[in-house]
């Protein structure tokens, strides 16, 4: 056996387990090359160790951990070798000999460690090997919703199935069907997540799904069981079965091909060589047809019973409600025992469980865009180690790759990007701006032009110089002294706004603002918890209880109450902090308030400004002045931007338009989140920054969010038109997206296609004030003459008010 010992104390034990100086526990199963796929390139893929162990107690709790080999490498080649020497081992679960002792290795946050109780997991979603995915990959579902790394098995790497070691007797997964005498037992191991399952079945019960086979649940409650034992009947069943009836020789207005299909007269079971859920069931012996009926009843009556159980989730999410609270007394007692109902089933459905979308196409397009990524970046190597003959070439193409922008309508010249993000704004550059009395030296849209260029040095204290200039929270043509005496009344200004609710009961109890208070928790609890300031554990208040007020300021805006909080992530100071921004937003923006998706937006600025509350405040304000129309009640800003973006893609690009049509992709869906947190949760923390300050100086327009859009969508034009045929597999396509754009090219890309479409709607104009002209002297001289054709085709676009806005600043 294993005993796993944390050394520090003070530090946390991998995942939210915490172990005790005393605890014991056993390693019962190790595999080794178990992947976690940070990103879809195979260099960033992270390889460890996948581990199941017992912790010795009066209650004994078994635990699932992925442990990576870095952490198992910090701890010299020993604690290595046994972890490969229990994987090797083809001991069971109940061996007592041999004993190894090893401590477990710190969790980092980049490190994805984690060690989670068997009886905290819900479920398993697995893949097994297929042509469309070489290694095969179980996803973990966790109780609370969250969702844990998915594990990638490598079994050409691993131990466990290169080496010849006999391996322990388990029951196989999936169970084999007993009937039929032409079965062949497959082996017991066919991959390393099979093997992995049969472990877990010795210490859990798994159950398979029958609504999805690649559903696993873990210990399911007896409403799973019987949602997810429903037996799947095949589209021909019910034929089938009414096949039994008079009414197949009956006169019926149904075509022949759809009537029933009478049932085979062979004595053996026409469905023993089909693998169906059903055609398993029905046994060896045909089913009589009474029999054949009662059981379809008996499988449409359990189907719609099902149904009901679909409502549990949402009724739950509404009856725990603060505001429901006084209501839940009145309910009736199968209601009301909805607010107490686990809310498995729900989690399992919001992280994918069921609807689940994949295809070849998507594959086909997303292994085409890894190549041809790879591709360019050789490409780019290639060019730099030319000689210096080839330096021009090399600079014309600059960092856009395999983009084109194709300008079918006129012969312009191609524009060239102006960035240099090697080269950012620190904070010499930044002082030299300035003369000694604080006043600006250069203009400030020369200041908003250097930054679009360079960006901002990523040290936060520069950061929190630059962009109260960027936003306009400091005003920029004045001296230090105007300046700060204007940045004092801003922050007297936010304590009054604060103080209408802050410390004041019959305000911040108020049924309304009970219900902000708790959509804004919930929000914040979950917005960049991987930030360390929001990552931090919370500290104990050391506020006066005594006192109503402070005690009102200490609990600023978590839930009403700490029963409300259920499986939340907890929450610390500066969570409470920027959840009282927000919160005071809501006062300051009475007719939008607060709307999800706004904390999006805080976290960053409040990360960046150390959780300085009033600058973060109005830092926040000026970029929702910017924002705002992207959450209207009514989505009508979200609605006008996208079909903004439509009416950009049919000038730009003609071609990738008419497919859009073709799919029913016009409505831009997969843009959506794109364009309303402006592309938040598409890049990485750092990134998002840098692509913010560059939005925010509305250098060349106010919409260049919709030209960074158009640009990621110009980047995988080919795989969209040669792939993907359906709205679905661009939405899927799309959406996986996340974390794999890279931010300076995009942002070069964007910026030629800005100075395209200015060149675009420059010689639009141009030519039907021409064509004006020419139709003016052809009535004067009444003849007429040729004209030629590509003058005709750009003089008949028409260009919308919203289009032409995007060359406003």
């Amino acid at each position: 056996m294993v005993e796993i010992r944390q050394t520090d104390p003070a530090s946390p034990a991998l995942g939210s387990h915490i172990q005790d100086e005393e605890d014991r526990y056993r390693l019962l199963y190790s595999k080794s090359k178990v992947y976690v796929q940070p990103t879809a390139y195979a260099r960033d893929n992270i390889p460890g160790f996948v581990a199941l162990v017992k912790r010795e107690a009066a209650n004994p709790t078994y635990l699932l951990a992925w442990i990576p080999e870095t952490l198992l490498n910090e701890k010299g080649t020993t604690e290595w070798d046994k972890f490969v020497k229990i994987e090797e081992r083809a001991a069971g679960p109940d061996e007592d000999d041999d004993v190894v002792l090893i401590d477990m290795p710190f969790q980092r946050p980049e490190s994805y460690a984690f060690s989670v109780p068997l009886t905290s997991i819900y479920s398993l979603i697995v893949h097994q090997p297929s042509l469309s995915s070489w290694y095969g990959s179980i996803a973990i579902n966790l109780i609370n919703g969250d969702t844990l790394p998915t594990l990638h098995f490598h079994d050409d790497e691993s131990n466990s199935f290169t080496l010849q070691s006999p391996k322990p007797t388990v029951t196989a997964y999936p169970p084999p069907p007993t009937e039929g005498p032409s079965h062949i037992p497959k082996p017991v191991n066919s991959w390393g997540g099979e093997d992995l399952l049969s472990r877990l079945r010795q210490y859990a019960h798994v159950l398979r799904s029958t609504l999805q086979p690649s559903l696993f649940l873990i210990d399911p409650s007896r409403a799973d069981i019987e949602t997810h034992s429903t037996q799947i009947f095949d589209d021909d069943a019910v034929d089938d079965i009414l096949a039994q009836s008079s009414y197949a020789n009956s006169h019926s207005p149904i075509p022949a091909h759809r009537r029933p299909r009478p049932l085979s007269t062979n004595s053996s079971n026409p469905y023993s060589q089909r693998s169906s859920v059903l055609h398993r069931s029905l046994g060896t012996p045909p089913a009589s047809p009474g029999q054949a009926s009662s059981q379809a009843r008996m499988a449409l009556l359990q189907s719609f019973s099902n149904i009901t159980r679909a409502t549990r989730h949402a009724a739950q999410n509404i009856l725990s409600h603060p505001l429901a609270k006084p209501i839940v007394p009145h309910l009736p007692d199968p209601v009301r025992s909805l607010v107490n109902a686990n809310g498995e089933w729900g989690s399992w459905v919001e992280k994918g469980g069921v609807g689940e979308f994949e295809s070849a196409r998507v594959y086909l397009a997303r292994w085409a865009r890894i190549v041809a990524e790879e591709g360019e970046r050789a490409r780019r190597r290639e060019a730099q180690a030319l000689p210096s003959s080839s330096s021009k070439l090399a600079e014309e193409s600059s960092s856009l790759g395999v983009f084109e922008l194709l300008h079918s309508t006129s012969n312009l010249p191609p524009p060239k990007a102006t960035r240099d993000p090697a080269h950012p704004v620190d904070d010499k550059m930044w002082e030299s701006w300035f003369g000694e009395d604080g006043r600006p030296k250069i203009p400030v849209e020369e200041m908003k032009k250097e930054v679009f260029r360079r960006g901002v040095s990523p040290k936060a204290s520069t950061r929190q110089k630059i962009w109260p200039f960027i936003l306009g929270v400091h005003e920029w043509d004045i001296t230090s002294d105007e300046r700060e005496a204007a940045w004092k009344e801003k922050q007297e200004e936010y304590q009054n706004f604060k103080s209408e609710w802050c410390g004041v009961p019959e305000v911040f109890d108020r049924q309304d603002v009970l219900e902000e208070r708790h959509r804004i928790d919930v929000d914040c609890r979950r917005t960049d918890r991987t930030q360390p300031l929001f990552s931090a554990p919370a500290e104990i208040a050391t506020t006066d209880l005594d006192d109503e007020k402070n005690l009102h300021k200490r609990y600023s805006t978590i839930s009403p109450s700490m029963h409300d909080i259920g499986s939340q992530s907890p929450s610390n100071e500066h969570i409470d902090r920027m959840a009282g921004v927000l919160l005071t937003y809501n006062f300051f923006e009475k007719d939008l308030g607060y709307v999800q998706g706004m904390s999006d937006l805080c976290a960053p600025i409040y990360v960046v400004m150390t959780g300085n509350e009033e600058m973060t405040f109005w830092c926040f304000v000026r970029y929702m002045d910017k924002m705002k129309k992207n959450f209207l009640r009514d989505q009508s800003g979200m609605k006008q931007q996208l079909l903004t973006l439509q009416q950009l893609i049919e000038v730009m690009d003609p071609e990738l338009f008419r497919h859009l049509e073709k799919t029913d992709g016009m409505n831009l869906f997969f843009c959506f989140r794109w364009v309303l947190i402006a592309f938040k949760r598409e890049f990485p923390f750092d990134d998002v920054l840098r692509l913010w300050e560059v939005l925010w100086t509305d250098y060349y327009s106010k919409g260049f969010v919709l030209f960074v859009a158009l640009a990621v969508l110009e980047s995988h034009r080919d795989m969209i038109l040669r792939y993907l045929v359906e709205f679905d597999e661009i939405l899927k396509y799309c959406n996986e997206l996340s974390m794999t754009i890279e931010l300076d090219s995009t942002l070069a890309q964007a910026e030629v296609l800005f100075l395209s479409f200015a060149q675009i709607v420059a010689d639009i104009d141009r030519r039907k004030a021409e064509e004006g002209e020419r139709e003016n002297e052809l009535r004067h001289r009444g003849a007429l003459q040729a004209v030629d054709n590509s003058d005709k085709t750009i003089s008949r676009i028409q260009l919308s008010e919203d289009l032409r806005g995007l060359l406003k600043t």
